[in-house]
């Protein structure tokens, strides 16, 4: 194309306010804001400019250019926070939004979402209230604690904790605890924000109790002790126990304090999954401070949960940065729900869905594949070779480390594209199903595909297949 025929090209392209008035006519866009529209018409033509400049073939007409706007608006308007659906077998997913919230949860969400509700006003007296006491009481009765405080997150928890009971003092942690945890945020730098200063002990694999008593100094203000619950040291070990750190600040004046990290209120050894040690283990333990999470084993939304001593507690609410570290109403909906079931455990395992999907039998496991298999072969049988392999799932979210849990899959493998296309293809559908591959196969687990997801997924894969 040479310069004139450029010239004449872009010369020729028609104006803002033209395409503007076509799209006061096109039914296209009646739902799409103005101000996406206006966005859209500049952003179609500046391409179709770019594309002229660059020789690049392109029809100017009004309809070519009424397509391209609308494709661009559309992707503008498209929601960024959608519904997946895990097929991946990890039950706490952080990238796909950890645990699933149980249905009393999201009948409360709604419930306090579309009313004004009671969340800092006592209804009894008419007087001004504390957020948190629509679940403290209640943690308190789960956990066997003094009193107890929700921020929102474990890492909030842990900074809020720090920063009241042992700012500007030394905090003694074992090395072997000082962990990373999701996104690269690490304990030490929590530690650091706090404004308290880490005194480690020990080694990464050996910490004894007298590496805490030869850390003490005048200016120590907390012994610290962080659960091991999204990694594993095996082989030539040894770390304190809580209840003897409980014993050694009794007789030093020092407090403590547990970080949990994921948090159990149940014992999941009675449903075959290693031993994890509860919130009430360590309340019961004497530690001043517990923190955990509210999102992992607990099963509910997420949310840093504190319980402890009521005059250490006490002295956290007061704490300023418990309000930049506050939870909102729908966290607090869904928190109380949830932990109400946690009054009858086999109703908590049964309805919540992180527990029930940790502690489904292997039996119940490949009744689902099974039924899993069915629904595909209906659909594809003769667009790819379907099968069975028993693998492994994963609880995710950095709770039980190194645990595998016995599943058994579907295994897909298609006849008219790569298995790499299909998973790329899969998790660009509308909902995204997220698998995952292994030894050249496509892999659905069914241990995380709620029910009636069956149909969904099996309905995308004819699609995809189909497509090529």
């Amino acid at each position: 194309m040479t310069c004139s025929d450029k010239h004449e090209s872009l010369k020729n392209l028609p104006g803002v306010d033209h395409i503007l008035e076509l799209v006061k006519k096109d039914d296209r866009f009646l739902d799409i804001p103005r101000s996406v529209i206006l966005d859209s018409v500049r952003s179609a033509l500046e391409n179709i400019r770019k594309d002229i400049l660059a020789d690049i073939e392109t029809p100017t007409t009004d309809e070519t250019i009424l397509m391209k706007m609308q494709l661009l608006a559309k992707e503008k308007i498209r929601p960024r926070l959608v519904s997946v659906i895990n097929a991946t077998g990890v039950v706490l997913h952080t990238n796909l939004g950890r645990a699933l919230l149980c249905d009393d949860a999201l009948k409360n969400i709604i419930s306090v979402a579309q009313s004004y509700s009671n969340l800092e006003l006592k209804i009894k007296t008419g007087k001004r209230g504390i957020r948190y006491e629509a679940v403290d009481e209640l943690i308190c009765e789960l956990t066997g604690a003094q009193s107890a405080i929700v921020v929102n997150n474990n890492a909030g928890a842990v900074l809020l904790a720090l920063n009241t009971v042992a700012k500007d003092t030394q905090v003694v942690v074992s090395r072997g605890e000082l962990v990373e945890i999701g996104g690269s945020f690490r304990v030490p730098d929590v530690m650091s924000k706090s404004g308290c200063i880490l005194k480690e002990v020990g080694t990464t694999n050996r910490t004894h109790l007298k590496d805490y008593e030869n850390a003490i100094s005048d200016n120590t203000g907390l012994f610290l002790k962080v659960h091991a619950s999204n990694y594993k040291i095996e082989g030539f070990t040894a770390s304190v126990a809580l209840k003897d750190l409980v014993l050694l600040g009794k007789d030093t004046n020092i407090p403590v304090m547990e970080d949990l990290g994921s948090g159990t209120l149940i014992d999941f050894s009675k449903y075959g999954l290693p031993p994890e040690p509860t919130v009430a283990d360590s309340v019961r333990s004497g530690a001043d401070v517990v923190t955990f999470s509210g999102d992992k084993l607990l099963g509910g939304p997420q949310t840093g949960i504190i319980v402890g001593r009521k005059e250490t507690i006490d002295q956290i609410k007061k704490n300023p940065l418990t309000r930049a570290l506050r939870v909102d109403k729908l966290t607090l909906a869904a928190l109380e729900s949830t932990l109400k079931l946690y009054r009858d455990e086999e109703k908590a395992i049964r309805e919540i869905p992180t527990l029930r999907m940790l502690t489904l039998s292997f039996k119940d496991i490949c009744k689902k594949a099974t039924l899993l298999f069915k629904t595909i072969e209906d659909d594809i049988g003769s667009l790819a070779d379907i099968d069975f392999a028993d693998l492994n799932s994963r609880p995710g979210g950095g709770s039980f480390p190194e645990l595998n849990l016995p599943t058994r899959c579907i295994t897909i493998q298609p006849k008219n594209m790569s298995v790499s296309k299909l998973e790329i293809n899969m998790r660009l559908s509308t909902p995204a199903i997220i698998g995952r591959i292994e030894n050249n196969k496509y892999i659905l687990d069914p241990r995380t595909i709620q029910t009636g997801q069956e149909v969904v997924i099996s309905s995308t894969l004819a699609k995809v297949l189909v497509k090529k």
